[in-house]
Parts: structure tokens; sequence; C-alpha cells
């Protein structure tokens, strides 16, 4: 039964190794920002609202455009009448018909509203800029969360690597202990631990490559299932060395984005008090009128058709003097407003602050965790060679050597994480200083 299992687990990672081999797409990290920017749906959605914004700012959407309505009508009067005339006569009429028809064409203009359209004009453009903002913000968060899924890939594939290695010392172990045993010189006890071990070895490997392929499928939803097929990722990972704590802090107070958007919307917050205050303030239209009327009377008037044409024009100026105190509410709302605006930007500054130290701080302890493993990587690599040399001389027994083996799988796995959790760290890092789509990752 014991060899069954053994052969189907062998059977399964071949399987598995086989389609491994097949020709995969390699995806570098720029290729991946690049089919992200295109394809992720969140940054679509974002790409969208901006459109919106724009619109928003256009002319026509401004006030500051003149309205032209065309207005048209007809009325038909059936009527009985009796009438009396000045000089004494009277006459009555049954079913008289009469008829009116119109067209006029109607421009309206505001020359003058309190300077409101003004400053709503401009709070459009400032909406705008900062809808462009949260546009970089989600365009930030996508990158940080795509480098995240990326790197898990990249780990996920260095852990395979390492696994797949152990598998293979691991069958060579076995078919050592099975000629040793052949010849006497181990107990049967040996070639079974070694067993075991390839056993233990191929479901982690099978387990690790589990894992690897729904990391890949996570990168390809944030990629917007942008690529067909299976793929590869680079594993290769390089540090900006050049940082400094103090020059990041200053960017991180002037280019992060959440401090931009606090700012942004105080400036907004200003505009809509600016908005309020015109309302105390009259305003001045110009109105113009080309209209056409026909009218056909019945029998009692004097006159049987008459038809008008004709241009007109006028000015109208209206003072709201009170509205009951609704402009007044409203203003000292846009005065609290801009109040809590400021307190906001305040409190967003502080957080980013804090944010940063911990980030630098978690940043350094996590490069220095990596530079500590790769030193590590080095002791077990030296150790697992010298228990193999001694292995195959007899010097130390399977389970000695075994140990050895799971210390270098351990450091190696150790070191991938350590190497893929600084990088991501150093990404977060730059996002807070405002410096993550200025710089090469």
């Amino acid at each position: 039964m014991k060899n069954n299992n053994l052969k189907t687990i062998f059977f399964l990672s071949f399987i598995i190794i086989t389609s491994a081999l097949k020709a995969q797409e390699l995806v570098t990290s720029s290729k991946a920002i690049a089919l992200a920017l295109e394809n992720n749906h969140g940054i679509k959605i974002a790409d969208k609202n901006l459109e919106v914004a724009e619109n928003n700012t256009s002319i026509y959407n401004s006030g500051y455009l003149p309205t032209l309505t065309g207005n048209a009508g007809a009325t038909y009067n059936l009527d009985n009448i009796e009438a009396e005339f000045t000089n004494g006569e009277s006459t009555t009429l049954n079913n008289a018909e009469s008829s009116r028809y119109n067209a006029s064409l109607n421009l309206n203009y505001v020359l003058f509203d309190g300077l409101g359209r003004k400053y709503n004009y401009q709070r459009l453009k400032e909406q705008y800029q900062l809808t462009e903002l949260q546009a970089r913000e989600t365009i930030e968060n996508t990158i940080t969360q795509l480098f995240s899924i990326y790197y898990s890939v990249s780990q996920s594939i260095e852990n395979v690597n390492a696994l797949e290695e152990t598998l293979a010392i691991s069958k060579d172990r076995l078919k050592r202990s099975k000629y040793e045993y052949e010849y006497g010189q181990v107990t049967k006890l040996s070639v079974l631990n070694a067993e075991v071990d390839i056993n233990n070895d191929s479901i982690n490997l099978l387990t690790a490559r589990q894992q690897l392929q729904s990391a890949k499928r996570d990168l390809n939803f944030v990629l917007g299932n942008a690529i067909d097929g299976d793929f590869n990722v680079d594993t290769n990972v390089t540090f900006i060395t050049l940082l400094q704590k103090e020059a990041l802090l200053e960017k991180a107070k002037a280019r992060n984005v959440l401090i931009l958007q606090a700012n942004k919307t105080i400036d907004i917050g200003h505009l809509d008090i600016k908005t309020n205050k015109a309302a105390y303030l009259p305003t001045l239209g110009l109105t113009g009128t080309y209209g056409w009327n026909r009218n056909n009377n019945n029998q009692a008037s004097f006159v049987a058709v008459s038809t008008n044409t004709g241009l007109s024009g006028g000015l109208n100026l209206s003072w709201n003097i009170f509205d009951g105190g609704t402009t007044k509410t409203r203003l000292q709302n846009a005065k609290i407003n801009l109040e809590n605006s400021q307190l906001q930007k305040e409190q967003v500054e502080l957080s980013v602050i804090r944010d940063f130290n911990n980030a630098w701080d978690d940043y350094q302890n996590k490069l220095a965790i990596f530079r500590a493993q790769e030193i590590n990587i080095i002791t077990a690599q030296n150790n697992f060679e010298n228990s193999k040399e001694k292995f195959k001389l007899g010097r130390v027994n399977s389970i000695e050597f075994r140990q050895a083996q799971l210390n270098l799988l351990n450091v190696e796995v150790n070191k991938n994480r350590a190497k893929y959790e600084a990088k991501l760290a150093e990404i977060l890092l730059l996002q807070l200083g405002g410096e993550l789509l200025e710089v090469k990752l």
C-alpha cells in the first residue's frame, strides 16, 4: 500500500513538473504594472470617474452660456355667443369658431449673479483635480496590492525550486540506502526512513505547487485576467540603496496623496464660502424674445384675422433681500465644513508622519533580517555539504543528514520570505513618501 502511495505521488509530481516545463510567458514587474494600468477594473472605474469630473468642468456646465428655448402652441374654440353692440343691436351666434397660433424663441442670459457662477466654476475645476488625486490613490493602492501578490508568486516559485531540490536529494538518499541495505551496511529502518522522507517531501512539493497556482490566479485577477495560459514572474529583486529618511519624509509631507487631497478639500471649502456669500448680491439678467402670433376670431369680433411678429428684449434685476435666513445658514455651515477640513488635514499629516516612521523602521528591520538570512544560507549550505560528505563516508547517520537537509530548506524558505517582505516594505515606504509612481520598481 505504501509503495502504491509513493507511485501515485511520483506520478502526480511528474505531471505537474511536465506542465511547468512548457514555455511560459515571463511577466516582469514593469510589464505587470503596464497590464494593471490598462486592465485593472478598479483603475478603469477611477478613469471613468475622472472623465465625469472633466465633463463637469466644461463651459457647457459653467452657467456662462445663454439659454435659448423655443415655444409653440395652438388653441381652437367653439363657442355659443350672445353679443350686444354699442349701437343697440344684438346678435346670437351658435358654434362660433375661433383659433389662435403662436411660436417664439426666448433668450435668457445672466449678466451678473454676484460672482456665484465664477466660484462654482472654479470649484468644479478644483473638484476635477481632487478626482485626479483620488484616481492616483487608486493606482497607488492597486500597484501596492499588485506587488504584494507578485512577490507572493515569486516567493512560491523559489520555494518550489527549493522543495524540488530537496526531493531530488531525498531520492538519491533512498537509492544509497537501498544499495547499502543490499550489502548489509544498514538496516531496513534506514530504507523506510528514506521512503517516508520522500513521501513528506513530495507532499510538501504538491502543496507548494498548488499555492503557486493560486497565487498566479490572484495576480492575474489584479491584472484584469490579461494573461492567457500559464506564466512566470521575475524572482530578481533590487533594493533602492539611496533612500534618505529626512529627505523622503519631506517629500511625504509635500507629495503624499492623502495630504494633497486634504489640501484640495480645503481649497474647495474656501470656494464654497465665496459661493454662499455671492447669494447676498443681486442678479442681473438679459431677456430677448422673437415671436409670431395669429388669431382667427369669430364673427362677434371687430377683427376677423390678426397676425403679429416682433422682437422684444429687456433687463431683469432681482435681489433676494431676505430669504428667511437660508443663505446665512448655508454660509455658516460652509465655514464649519472648512474648519473640519483643516482639522482633518492636520490629522492626516500626523497620521502620515506616524505611518512613515513606522514604515521606515519596518523597512530597515526587514532589510537587516534579509541580510542576516543571506549569511545564514551560506552557513546552512556549508553545513549541508559537510554533512553530505560525512554521510557518504558513514560518519553521520541518516537522521543527522536529514536534519541538515531540513535546516537548509528552512533557511532557504526564510531567506525567500525575508527578501520579498523587505521589498514590499520598501514599496509601502515609497507610497507614503509620494514616490511610488516616480521610481522604477
